[in-house]
């Protein structure tokens, strides 16, 4: 196996460590989580059900990768996607919320911005928001400038959205912004 192939294995296994470790959490106390992505189309939803049991606690997941599903589906404010484009910090906030609701869940997170090849919204490639909405109007939302191909950048915002879920769950959240290799 070459040492890119050794580096995404690694990090395979560290997704599916936190999205585990996320579920076990939402499990023991009867928590939901719903999904709401767009750049990484379905990754997140799918590294959560790779993991065994993850029904207990997973409602479901809208992949919301075009503008108007954002605003119809999870009801973000479509003055904000006409103003500022879907990568954007509030737009990532709104999705968590929306998902939240739509599915009936205790919790939402989601992910919004720019994998690649080409620049979007004005925004550069890397640039990535991944938010958490809570039970009680608890609200996070982190911004990622990410280094790497498509497939890094996506990655990197699957494990980055657990990672700040995980974080709400445990009391340990902190909103920073981070650059990042991809995948690393």
């Amino acid at each position: 196996m070459t040492s890119a192939g050794k580096d995404a294995a690694g990090a395979d296994v560290l997704l599916r460590d936190v999205a585990a470790r996320v579920l076990d959490v939402l499990a023991r106390r009867g928590s939901t989580l719903a999904v709401a992505e767009s750049l990484t189309g379905g990754l997140v939803a799918a590294e959560l059900t790779s993991v065994p049991g993850a029904s207990r606690s997973l409602r479901g997941s809208v992949t919301a990768y075009a503008s108007d599903v954002k605003r119809d589906v999870l009801g973000v404010d479509g003055t904000l996607l006409a103003e500022r484009g879907a990568v954007d910090p509030e737009v990532a906030r709104q999705m968590a919320v929306g998902v939240r609701g739509v599915l009936a869940a205790d919790w939402g997170v989601s992910t919004t911005g720019v994998a690649g090849p080409d620049p979007q919204d004005g925004q550069p490639v890397g640039t990535v928001y991944v938010a958490v909405s809570g039970p009680h109007g608890g609200e996070k939302v982190a911004a990622l400038r990410l280094n790497g191909d498509r497939a890094e950048i996506r990655r990197e915002s699957v494990r980055s959205v657990l990672e700040l879920l995980s974080g709400e769950l445990t009391g340990n959240g902190r909103t920073q912004d981070t650059e990042r290799n991809g995948g690393t």
